[in-house]
């Protein structure tokens, strides 16, 4: 799947090469296949010849290559691949722009999260890469707070991520269902909540809770295991299945411990769906007064406030929240304008 969207946008690149729209070379640098990735490379495509790379072992000799060839390096998280890139540049001058997406200035040791708890190397890999960072993005103002908590770097510009209305929007009736979506293993199952959102079920017995996500060890096991006969669990979804039960859910549970943004409750929120989330990390800043709020780990709490959610009428109000503070527009824009600045400079 990754190899197919690369060959398809660097057909594109290249067909807008050729028409003479494009002047500028954008190398999009990242580690981490994530959908607000490729969301920023659709917003910088319509502005940038980009080219993606999926930083591997394989091909991380030719990044010196790609960097000469660009001239700006994008770069999502402020990780291994940013520090490589970062010392590259070193001596291949080139400006850089590093998103930090959340777990690269985490410290979060009662759940073991974060890049910030290794005081030594980690820390250190990552305060050279943001300090050499011509532009720093944070997502989202909790996500821009933790970058001068544990880095004391003040200098850096807030954009939230955004998500497509046009794809994510409600159709037809909302039924009696309350849903989870993420990547399933152990390390998520306790930082996103999704324990406890499976714990909650055995209280509302005639609501259906849905687990949505692939797989990836066996705390699936476990889960199933704790699951109440109304719990379910149906691992990886295509897109367009995802969107249906976005669209017939009524509520939406984000239960996590840390959150640096929340793109899975601001998808949700344009089904309208109504957001059941702990007030951690940046997620008051999606739900806002949308939302309903619990306290982390609190299963029965969180089953009392999903049943509060579920005859709510709050479903309109969380989707023109989203349209209104997070707008794909918005993002497109200040990410054409930090590119254009640093190149022209």
């Amino acid at each position: 799947m990754l190899l197919q969207e690369q060959i398809t946008t660097e057909k594109t690149t290249i067909k807008q090469a050729k028409l003479g729209a494009l002047t500028m070379r954008v190398l999009l640098l990242y580690r981490h296949d994530r959908s607000f990735v490729h969301r920023d490379k659709e917003l910088l495509l319509k502005h940038f010849q980009v080219k993606p790379m999926f930083l591997t072992i394989k091909n991380i000799f030719f990044l010196p290559f790609e960097i000469m060839r660009s001239d700006c390096v994008f770069i999502w998280f402020a990780s291994y691949h940013a520090y490589l890139a970062a010392k590259i540049t070193r001596f291949i001058k080139r400006p850089i722009i590093v998103v930090t997406g959340g777990y690269d200035v985490a410290g979060e040791p009662e759940i073991k999260y974060g890049l910030m708890q290794n005081r030594r190397f980690l820390y250190k890999m990552v305060k050279y890469v943001l300090t050499k960072a011509d532009r720093i993005l944070a997502v989202s103002e909790f996500n821009k707070s933790e970058i001068k908590k544990y880095l004391g770097i003040t200098d850096v510009e807030m954009i939230y991520n955004t998500v497509d209305s046009k794809k994510f929007h409600p159709k037809g009736k909302k039924e009696n269902i309350a849903i989870i979506v993420g990547f399933i293993n152990w390390e998520t199952i306790k930082r996103k909540g999704v324990e406890t959102f499976v714990k909650a079920a055995k209280y509302l017995p005639d609501t259906r809770f849905i687990v949505i996500g692939k797989a990836a060890d066996d705390s699936i096991d476990h889960l199933k295991k704790l699951a109440s006969k109304n719990v379910e669990f149906t691992g990886f979804v295509s897109f367009e299945k995802l969107l249906e039960y976005y669209q017939k859910a009524k509520v939406y549970c984000q239960l996590s411990f840390y959150e640096s943004y929340g793109m899975a409750p601001a998808e949700a929120m344009l089904c309208e769906c109504i957001p059941v989330v702990t007030k951690r990390g940046a997620l008051p800043e999606v739900a806002g007064d949308a939302g309903f709020f619990v306290t982390y780990g609190d299963e029965k709490e969180t089953a009392e406030i999903i049943k509060k959610a579920l005859k709510s009428k709050n479903g309109k109000k969380a989707r023109s929240r989203i349209m209104k503070l997070f707008p794909p527009g918005m993002r497109e824009k200040r990410l054409k304008e930090s590119v254009e600045n640093l190149v022209k400079r």
